[in-house]
């Protein structure tokens, strides 16, 4: 009678878990599927220079650079691409991006990115870039690096060494920066001869 009524308690016990994870799963998957979602999208785990500055998480940095074996020549744009989160309690605000020695003006959407306290991350991502830096004052190749500075209202100046992507493997669906000026064939090691007068 014993071992009868404790099979009964087990048997009893494995439904009512299997009744309750038949409810939590649409539960869960509703976190994801609903409306007020925000957009997920996947980066690299090495796809950009990351930091943080107080309560701004900067990640995913990079700029865009010509297809593999070219490079964006001086006075064309470039696409650069990045991920800002507030983690504070007050609002802060990206007022400004400089490229010194690499562009010669850095546009941003609106003139400035504002960032709300603890809200979702303000993706300029791509694939089409929002960020641009205009009139570069020298080549791009994808594989080398650039220095950024990131200007917040509050936050303060952030220094970043941030890489340059050749359009390639996962950035091909990426898009070049608007005005970008053909890419250059990468730089050979041979000189052309001049023609020898008679």
């Amino acid at each position: 009678m014993i071992r009868e009524s404790s099979r009964k308690t087990a048997a009893g016990r494995l439904l009512f878990g299997a009744g309750v994870l038949a409810l939590l799963i649409p539960a869960v998957a509703g976190c994801e599927a609903g409306s007020d979602a925000p957009t997920l999208q996947f980066h690299s785990a090495s796809s950009g220079a990351h930091a943080v500055q107080d309560d701004i998480t900067i990640t995913n940095v990079f700029v865009l650079g010509a297809p593999r074996d070219s490079s964006l020549p001086s006075g064309s744009s470039a696409g650069l691409f990045l991920s800002l989160y507030n983690g504070g309690n007050s609002s802060d605000k990206l007022e400004s991006i400089t490229a010194p020695g690499t562009a010669a003006s850095v546009s941003l959407p609106g003139g400035a990115v504002a960032l709300p306290a603890d809200a979702s991350p303000v993706n300029l991502t791509g694939p089409q870039p929002e960020v641009v830096l205009n009139n570069l004052k020298t080549t791009l190749t994808g594989g080398s690096n650039i220095t950024l500075f990131l200007q917040f209202q509050h936050a303060g100046q952030v220094r970043l060494v941030v890489p340059v992507m050749a359009q390639s493997y996962y950035f091909q669906t990426y898009s070049q920066a608007p005005s970008t000026a053909p890419a250059a064939p990468a730089a050979s090691a041979t000189a052309s001869a001049s023609p020898a007068s008679s």
